[in-house]
């Protein structure tokens, strides 16, 4: 009997070449530019791209050329395949808006018995998981496979993911003082109308949030505050606050560690967002301490929950 695992996320830049590819195949998605009539909302998207292309290819540029979501991904496939992998048993991935795309990922695995799907998003919203999922199943369907596909839920409650966060933030923190350090969650937003409409994204946050208070308390660190905050917003309606943009000057410790509560996989949201612009925000703020915590990444720990929870 032969299971494959899939892991499935958004998708990141591997070449400067993809940064239209992603931009239009993000924008083009129902779940995040929620236009019904196709032909309107490939119009809207196609603007939305040329606007966007090369503010996002200069960002990319300071990147190095490219987003560190591919890359990692990579390793920590390899690393699963290494560990747990087997004749009965593989681990691989598909990107929901550049390649590997599901398409191409289950192409491969015709001969599965058994097909997991595994997000990698913690928390639900129809941007996200569900986006991803519809193209995992479309894809499934179109290349007429007759595995049993399971899905993994959202997993922002589960305490091995938990005390994952736990350690990093722990590593991350070091020697330093905890107790004079204000702790920011950051999330990618979303316009506030999609939560209107119904999407869980901003009840699972706050609901993650108060999981880890009591986690990061019992381990020992007591930081002067815990705060949920948002990035990535975009255009003039309403999205979820408060910033981080709009959080940061208001501290007045001047010390900030942010965690990237919403992502498993550091990418041009953490390393460019969180590491560099608002990073600049903190300067201009005269911040003595400034630290962005690494997401769990391709770390042993990661690949065991992953492991541990198919």
């Amino acid at each position: 009997m032969k299971k494959v695992v899939i892991l499935l996320n958004m998708g990141g830049v591997d070449e400067l070449s993809q940064v239209k590819v992603f931009l239009t195949n993000m924008f083009n998605d129902p779940y995040i530019l929620g236009i019904k009539n196709r032909y309107l909302r490939a119009f809207v998207a196609w603007i939305i791209t040329m606007m966007r292309l090369k503010p996002a290819t200069q960002n990319y540029i300071k990147l190095g050329g490219k987003s560190a979501l591919g890359d990692i991904t990579r390793s920590l496939i390899n690393k699963l395949n290494t560990k747990f992998g087997s004749d009965s048993l593989v681990f691989d991935y598909a990107m929901n808006y550049t390649p590997p795309f599901a398409i191409d990922t289950l192409s491969k695995y015709k001969d599965a018995d058994e097909i997991v799907l595994f997000p990698l998003y913690p928390h639900h919203s129809a941007t996200t998981i569900t986006s991803s999922l519809e193209g995992a199943n479309k894809a499934i369907k179109q290349l007429g496979i007759g595995a049993k596909v399971r899905v993994v839920e959202h997993f922002y409650s589960n305490i091995e993911f938990n005390n994952i966060i736990s350690y990093h933030i722990s590593k991350c923190l070091g020697d330093d003082d905890a107790s004079k350090i204000d702790l920011i969650f950051s999330a990618h937003s979303l316009p506030q109308k999609i939560i209107d409409n119904g999407d869980l994204y901003e009840r699972h946050l706050k609901g993650h949030l108060e999981i880890l208070k009591d986690i990061l308390s019992k381990d020992g660190m007591k930081f002067k505050s815990l705060t949920l905050a948002y990035q990535s917003r975009l255009g003039p309606v309403k999205w979820l606050e408060p910033n981080l943009s709009e959080v940061l000057p208001n501290l007045t410790s001047k010390r900030a560690m942010i965690y990237p509560i919403s992502f498993c996989i550091d990418n041009s949201e953490t390393d460019f967002e969180l590491a560099i612009e608002y990073k600049h925000i903190a300067d201009e703020n005269k911040f003595e301490y400034y630290k962005v915590v690494k997401a769990p990444n391709d770390s042993d720990e990661f690949a065991n929950f992953i492991a541990n929870n198919i």
